[in-house]
């Protein structure tokens, strides 16, 4: 009986020890990798040339953000970007974005900020569809 009791607990410990040390834990590598995540987006139209996006807690301390544009093309003038300390960045942009296209990495007045709101002005005047889907990506 006592040889049988060893024998399981050892062979509980050595599963164990082989599990664990062939399992990695990916959510310290995520972090460092400095991957994009969705911030927000915001469906944009020919009724107006002007939206606000606002952010809440979560997931909206960033180094540089991108805007990916779909659903249809949008000409951009310019964006300002409001930070949690009351401080803003201008950022001209002046692009037309095609449907599926990105915005150039956009870093961040003061390295890691955290986000309020994003004003920006735009175009969608003149496209056959009129509107369009414009997301904020982030990375920290």
């Amino acid at each position: 009986m006592r040889l049988t009791t060893f024998f399981y607990s050892t062979l509980i410990a050595a599963v164990f020890s082989l599990t664990t040390a062939f399992t990695s834990d990916n959510t310290s590598t995520k972090s460092k990798t400095g991957d994009w995540f969705f911030l927000a987006d915001k469906k944009v139209g020919f009724s107006s040339d002007y939206d606000v996006i606002n952010f809440g807690n979560w997931k909206d301390d960033v180094r540089q953000i991108k805007l990916k544009v779909t659903d249809g093309p949008l000409k951009m003038y310019k964006m300002i970007i409001h930070f949690d300390n009351g401080t803003k960045q201008n950022v001209e942009l002046k692009n037309r974005f095609v449907q599926g296209s990105e915005s150039r990495v956009i870093d961040m007045d003061g390295g890691l900020r955290h986000l309020t709101k994003i004003e920006f002005w735009y175009e969608t005047k003149g496209y056959l569809r009129g509107k369009s889907r414009m997301a904020v990506w982030g990375r920290n």
